[in-house]
């Protein structure tokens, strides 16, 4: 018995030697610096905007808050009306605020002496072409402040996703390109990272320059392209 508690202690402890050596061993191959190198690519959609978002809001003032109520509500549903007499749809109207706000009078007693109520909506136009109507329209039937419009368009992936296809083909060939003028070969991708920025720039409308508002004067709007572009950048192994 005594042999074999010897010759079992000694296997141990071998054995123990051995997975120490093989634990430094992949430790030491993990921590290994392994040579790579980064390379970006960038690509861009020219999008053509295929909807106008305007918010269209209304802003009262008076004393009797029932009735500012009763009047901004009026003018509300007037303004929805001729929204949904252009082809505007339900799904397309969206109630975005709704406040009451008291107006106070400081003397030797703080006393409320009116009150404002602000309305706004954001509206989805499908048909450009009645863009400049609709805004018109809308300040004709009642609404006070708008802003817009934003030219969006339905499907913003499909863009997003073209560019992105080119960014990634372009990265890739630029590697390729830099590894041959260089020596060396391509290893396995190990990091791939993606920025991407769409500009829909903001277009305010000021109402008494463009005329919205006048019988008989109709702004016109002109949507033109904007862009979608992708930056795309890689890090390959060297081999």
């Amino acid at each position: 018995m005594g042999k074999i508690l010897k010759f079992s202690i000694i296997i141990g402890i071998f054995l123990f030697i051995i997975v120490s050596f093989w634990f430094v061993y992949e430790y030491t191959k993990s921590r290994e610096i392994r040579r790579s190198f980064s390379v970006t690519g960038e690509a861009k959609e020219i999008i053509f905007p295929n909807v106008a978002e305007l918010n269209i809001g209304l802003i009262s003032e008076g004393k009797d808050l029932i009735e500012l109520q009763k009047e901004n509500s009026e003018k509300f549903n007037k303004v929805i009306q001729f929204l949904k007499s252009q082809g505007i749809e339900e799904r397309d109207i969206k109630t975005e605020n709704y406040s009451i706000t008291p107006k106070y009078r400081y003397d030797k007693v703080t006393e409320i002496v009116g009150y404002t109520i602000s309305q706004g909506f954001s509206v989805k136009i499908r048909n450009l072409n009645k863009v400049g109507e609709i805004l018109s329209g809308a300040v004709q039937n009642g609404a006070n402040n708008i802003y817009g419009p934003k030219f969006t368009v339905d499907d913003e992936k499909v863009y997003l996703d073209k560019a992105r296809e080119k960014a990634i083909k372009e990265t890739k060939e630029k590697a390729e390109k830099i590894a041959k003028i260089a020596g060396f070969k391509l290893g396995k991708i190990v990091n791939i990272t993606e920025s991407s920025g769409y500009f829909p720039p903001p277009y305010p409308v000021f109402l008494k320059e463009m005329g919205a508002g006048v019988p008989g004067i109709t702004p016109q709007i002109e949507p033109g392209s904007q862009e979608i572009k992708i930056s795309v950048t890689i890090t390959y192994e060297i081999k």
